[in-house]
């Protein structure tokens, strides 16, 4: 039974990562999780310089998830490359992908061409972030600034390049084909839907930010559909997330076209997670006689 999957030329030894954000850059969970296990680790945004992140509180549950405003909080590249990366490089089984965050496009350039000569295996590049230099604007909600950044990572890095697609936009298929267009390696979809909640004892915003990233089994639907609309209109792989708690989550965004999946939230209130799921996937190919788990990627049409 084959588990392997190749993400632009990387092989996995299975279909499963988790999300950029929810398992910090690998060490924090390492006491709870068998690292070898998991397919790919994708560590938390890094960024040129050290960010704070936003002021507390910062995150706060909801029905079906949780809407978090953390503001991308880091180390910086130079911490990130000194401490996080030689810790991740002891499981060799297990690829090394790192999530990059900026706040204009000089701010990812910097941070690619940095780990353009350091051990891991891909990046992804989270275009959600505000380019501050266009007003405030997601760089993926406007598909001539997906593509644009996207040529200029590609320009610069030397591991292929992941583009993380924001969903907060009309047409998601744009925006995968802009990414394409740009020469994306690979995609993953979807990010947080923007959402908000208000405490209504003390008549204000649970968050200091007001609005934040919802996640969770609430957007798991949106996040389907999301993957499926790109896998018909992009050739290149995807890796889908939104909401992951079992394999049969799991299962759905890889029938629906993902070539691999994400598991964010879920790691929250069970660090193992990964495991189960990597099992579970076993357990149905086994149950079902499927002997490659790719004959199952994008199997509904």
């Amino acid at each position: 039974m084959n588990m392997k999957v190749n993400i632009a030329g990387v092989e996995w030894n299975n279909p499963v990562t988790v999300a950029s954000g929810t398992f910090g850059s690998g060490k924090e969970y390492g006491e709870f999780v068998d690292l070898n296990k998991i397919g790919a680790i994708t560590t938390k945004g890094v960024a040129n310089v050290p960010w704070p992140g936003n002021p507390t509180p910062r995150i706060a549950e909801t029905y079906g998830g949780m809407i978090n405003a953390i503001g991308l909080q880091n180390p910086g590249i130079d911490l990130f490359c000194q401490r996080d990366i030689p810790y991740l490089q002891k499981f060799a089984d297990t690829k090394i992908i790192v999530n990059v965050c900026g706040k204009s496009t000089e701010d990812y350039c910097e941070v690619v061409e940095r780990l353009a000569d350091e051990k891991v295996d891909m990046l992804e590049i989270n275009i959600s972030c505000p380019n501050v230099k266009e007003g405030g604007i997601a760089f993926g909600q406007d598909p001539k600034a997906v593509e644009a950044i996207t040529k200029e990572m590609k320009k610069r890095a030397k591991q292929p390049v992941i583009m993380k697609l924001s969903p907060n936009v009309t047409n998601i298929a744009e925006m995968a084909l802009a990414a394409e267009a740009g020469g994306a390696d690979a995609l993953s979809l979807i990010n947080t839907l923007t959402g908000m909640k208000i405490d209504i004892n003390r008549r204000t915003f649970a968050l200091a930010n007001k609005t934040g990233g919802l996640s969770g089994p609430a957007i798991k639907p949106v996040a389907v559909r999301m993957v499926y609309q790109v896998a018909q209109a992009v050739s290149i792989p995807i890796i889908g997330m939104g909401g992951i708690m079992n394999a049969e989550d799991a299962l759905e965004f890889i029938m629906a076209g993902a070539n691999a999946v994400s598991i964010g939230t879920a790691n929250f209130h069970n660090p193992k997670v990964t495991e189960e799921v990597i099992a579970g996937i076993e357990s149905f190919m086994k149950e079902n006689n499927i002997k490659d788990i790719n004959d199952l990627v994008g199997c509904v049409k």
